[in-house]
């Protein structure tokens, strides 16, 4: 690997201090996410997992910059976030590539708007590309490749930026079984050469596991740290990983956290679908609803 791909990702260290985030609708206010804090250190690879709607993708949107908290702060290497920027780089469980470009200029575009000159942009491309496998694909549009390869494209191309963090939001939710074990050992690959401080959202328990340094894991709504988990597990890491003692352990005790956040929500909402049904049908059969 060149020294410039060496030093093409500088480290970030995110740091979320009791972070809040209120929705208003129709009048009432709805308390999404409250007093979180947690953090990624430099080079480190931290997932966060939880219930559906528990507010992970809200804090990934917030490191990002799409999303204000209602209270709290978000930072980057001690600067505030107030606004999206290079220094973070997204990736999303939908395919966000232009269909009209080929993969090399898929993957340069972030690097033309820098104002990076040709050469350079085309020697980082072909850098990132060989780490994904892509090598030969260069000329190729995304509707040639598959989803897999659409998205190693993806995460090339939040990549060219150099920047200190990367966000992946359910970046595999859309991938078969097979090619998203294979796509989680090309990330592994990656960030291990690049050591780039990342943040990854996901309902997976054993993506999660595989990939992470840490694990955080949130409460139902309003979305609340509920346990913090350090992954000890050797690394490199690969399908025998998965069959580590010390893996099932882990895999045990966060379905355990996972499953009580999930019946506690749905308890709630059994509750309220309940009480909801019990006045509609005061005074009335069935029948007369039906």
């Amino acid at each position: 690997m060149t020294q410039e791909a060496q030093t093409a990702s500088p480290r970030g260290h995110v740091e979320i201090s009791r972070f809040g985030l209120d929705y208003a609708s129709g009048g009432t206010i709805t308390e999404a996410v409250a007093e979180v804090s947690l953090s990624v250190r430099p080079g480190e690879f931290v997932s966060i997992v939880g219930p559906s709607g528990c507010g992970k993708s809200t804090l990934l949107n917030a490191v990002a910059g799409f999303q204000r908290p209602t209270r709290g702060s978000v930072r980057v290497d001690g600067q505030a976030v107030t606004r999206p920027g290079a220094d973070r780089g997204m990736v999303f469980q939908q395919y966000s590539l232009f269909p009209w470009k080929t993969v090399r200029e898929n993957v340069e575009f972030g690097l033309k708007m820098q104002g990076v000159p040709i050469s350079r942009r085309q020697r980082m491309a072909r850098t990132l590309l060989s780490l994904a496998g892509l090598l030969g694909f260069e000329d190729q549009y995304p509707e040639r490749l598959s989803g897999g390869m659409k998205q190693r494209v993806g995460i090339v191309r939040a990549l060219a930026t150099s920047p200190k963090v990367l966000l992946l939001d359910e970046p595999f939710g859309a991938l078969d079984a097979q090619t998203r074990v294979i796509m989680q050992q090309i990330l592994t690959n990656i960030w291990q050469r690049l050591r780039i401080s990342v943040l990854f959202v996901t309902h997976d328990i054993d993506e999660a596991i595989f990939l992470s340094d840490r694990v955080y894991v949130m409460t139902a709504r309003p979305g609340r740290l509920k346990a913090e988990l350090p992954i000890d597990l050797p690394r490199p890491r690969d399908g025998a990983t998965m069959e580590r003692p010390e893996f099932l352990a882990l895999r045990r005790e966060l379905a355990g956290l996972i499953r009580e956040e999930s019946i506690r929500a749905m308890g709630g909402e059994l509750a309220g679908g309940l009480a909801g049904i019990g006045g509609v049908l005061e005074g009335e059969t069935l029948a007369d609803i039906l």
